[in-house]
């Protein structure tokens, strides 16, 4: 048996007149299946149809500002700011996670207050039902990518990477990185139990007649895993190193805290008050009348 896994797969998927990324597919997939997720959710409730349009905006737009300026400020702001015109080029490359659901959750603040005129968690509660998986699949392009990759390691299932993917792509040997934790893959399952946890939650336990309780389990299952697993990735940035010797985290760790602290208060929240009873029509509500 191989000891490792020699991963040469091409971050292209089409690589033509037109180029495609395996990237940019995930996270396209991510956002029509998430779409088509909640747009389920809203007709099942008999929300206004319109409703969704302006989400899908709201979040989009959100997600891509979000994670861009995420990674601007919280992980490389010491180059960006000699450098503010290459701020918006976010086919670069440079995207964080934790700015972009920052991003989403301010976004959802002006939806809630100019669109539904509802509380932020209503919307909360039914926008992360999908947004496992979406957080999966984008994992996945970061294994075509060949980045955010683990620690150095000899077990059977380890990865080793194209380190040079810039110069390979445009034609140089590839420098093949040491066998390492395809930590992508251990964050994209997660992701994915996550998503199936919520979607049980919402459509065979009513989990939304509790308010934020959804929200606070998603929250747990995204950023505990993601704060764990960060033990044995490698760090984005070369300043993380003195980081973690001097903290015992870096910076995604730290960027974890407040996420993972707010769901284990809106779960408690949740579950120490009354449900809820939701009313389930299963058809949109008509707008005209």
């Amino acid at each position: 048996m191989l000891g490792y896994i020699t991963w040469t797969a091409s971050p292209n998927l089409i690589d033509s007149f037109v180029t495609v990324r395996w990237y940019g597919l995930m996270f396209a997939i991510g956002f029509l299946v998430g779409y088509e997720i909640v747009w389920r959710i809203y007709r099942r409730e008999g929300a206004p149809e319109s409703w969704m349009s302006s989400l899908f905006l709201y979040v989009v737009v959100a997600t891509i500002v979000g994670a861009r300026l995420g990674h601007v400020f919280f992980y490389d702001w010491a180059w960006y700011s000699q450098h503010l015109s290459d701020i918006p080029k976010v086919w670069e490359g440079g995207l964080a996670s934790h700015g972009g659901t920052l991003g989403i959750m301010i976004a959802i603040w002006f939806y809630s207050k100019f669109v539904t005129k509802k509380p932020m968690l209503w919307t909360f509660d039914r926008l992360i039902v999908p947004v496992g998986l979406v957080a999966a699949l984008i994992r996945i392009g970061n294994l075509m990518n060949h980045e955010i990759y683990g620690a150095p390691t000899d077990v059977p299932w380890a990865f080793s990477f194209v380190e040079n993917v810039n110069q390979w792509m445009h034609g140089a040997e590839p420098v093949m990185t040491v066998p390492c934790h395809p930590t992508q893959l251990y964050e994209a399952a997660c992701y994915l139990v996550t998503f199936v946890v919520c979607m049980y939650m919402y459509w065979r336990r009513n989990a939304a007649e509790r308010e934020g309780l959804l929200f606070g389990v998603f929250m747990l299952g995204i950023f505990v895993p993601r704060f764990f697993i960060e033990y044995i990735k490698n760090v984005q940035e070369p300043w993380e190193i003195a980081m973690r010797a001097t903290w015992g985290i870096d910076q995604g760790q730290l960027l974890s805290i407040p996420f993972i602290v707010l769901g284990i208060w809106l779960v408690i929240r949740a579950l120490r008050r009354p449900r809820v009873k939701i009313e389930y029509p299963g058809k949109f509500k008509d707008e005209k009348q």
